[in-house]
């Protein structure tokens, strides 16, 4: 598999796997389908892995991590998040997104402590004894806390050799840019605000990172699932989508059947044209999942289907297509 530079000193796979669905979001995932799912990506060739402490309350870092310790240390890289503390709740209730998970619920904490603390429970959890990129996790609401604790803690644990990469993950661009423009990040993970659907970056963010060299970990480019299978009810940014862009899903899903192609190829080539795109992270709950990430990273998109997919300005002008189209 292709591999591309993330950051100094740290070369990682074109395609990781992301793990929030082996935590059960939306639905329930077995043992046994966690380990095929990851055994499949290994076999593919995948050896960039994205996880954090909120995908499953920790479901997601034990599995994986019972996964790559059977691995060589050094063939793979591995991003793991800061920002929430997992603590027991007995009283809880099934969660709304995460299915199966433990009886535990996440507590936001951006603090140097906090950060410090988090990292060491993750690494608890994963069994390995470093991760090689550190983000900081949806820190919406809690910016200044972020930059004066825990951009700091990830500073010190970069500076010391701990971790070779830092950065921050979220939903939105806003904020990223602004931290792009505050800390000396590497790289940061975007979700869902670069698809066929929403192309929110390409304003500030995606400009900036090519400026000052910060690597994108592109997910959400199903925007949870509308563009895998557009359909009323699907989800859209972990909610069920509205009937506009369930329309517009629609639509585009007519003009790849029109020219002989997926909808799901054309949304992850799309992506990775972006020349700010480094990694695009793609999430699976079984194998065949993983088979079919690759698949479409590879399918044949006709030419004729970007030129309409322009001429009918479904896309943001400014956006690259595959082939210059």
């Amino acid at each position: 598999m292709k591999r591309t530079r993330l950051a100094n000193g740290l070369d990682v796979t074109a395609i990781g796997l992301g793990s929030a669905p082996l935590g059960g979001l939306f639905s329930a995932v077995s043992d046994a389908d966690a380990e095929a799912t990851l055994a499949a990506g290994w076999s593919a060739g995948i050896r960039f892995y994205d996880t954090a402490p909120l995908y499953g309350f920790g479901l997601a870092e034990r599995r994986l991590g019972a996964f790559l310790r059977q691995q060589q240390r050094d063939s793979f890289a591995i991003s793991t998040k800061v920002g929430r503390l997992l603590r027991p709740d007995p009283s809880s209730t099934e969660d709304d997104h995460y299915k199966g998970a433990p009886a535990l619920r996440p507590q936001f904490d951006f603090s140097y402590d906090g950060v410090m603390r988090s990292v060491e429970e993750s690494l608890d959890r994963l069994g390995l004894d470093r991760v090689d990129v550190l983000l900081v996790h949806d820190p919406d609401d809690h910016y200044d806390a972020a930059v004066n604790g825990a951009f700091r803690a990830l500073m010190r644990l970069r500076d010391d050799g701990t971790v070779k990469a830092i950065g921050s993950g979220m939903n939105q661009s806003e904020m990223l840019t602004r931290f792009a423009e505050a800390v000396p990040v590497d790289c940061f993970l975007l979700a869902g605000r670069y698809t066929l659907l929403d192309q929110g970056a390409l304003d500030a963010l995606f400009p900036v990172c090519r400026e000052r060299g910060i690597g994108i970990l592109l997910g959400g480019i199903y925007n949870s699932g509308i563009l895998a299978n557009p359909h009323t009810g699907a989800k859209f940014n972990y909610q069920d989508a509205d009937a506009a862009l369930v329309a517009r899903a629609l639509a585009l899903d007519e003009l790849c059947r029109k020219h002989g192609t997926e909808l799901k190829a054309a949304a992850l080539q799309f992506c990775m044209a972006h020349p700010a795109v480094t990694v695009a992270v793609m999430g699976a709950r079984n194998a065949a999942e993983v088979a079919d990430n690759i698949a479409m990273s590879e399918r044949t998109v006709p030419p004729a289907f970007w030129q309409e997919l322009r001429a009918k300005n479904l896309v943001d002008a400014r956006a690259p297509l595959p082939g210059g189209a």
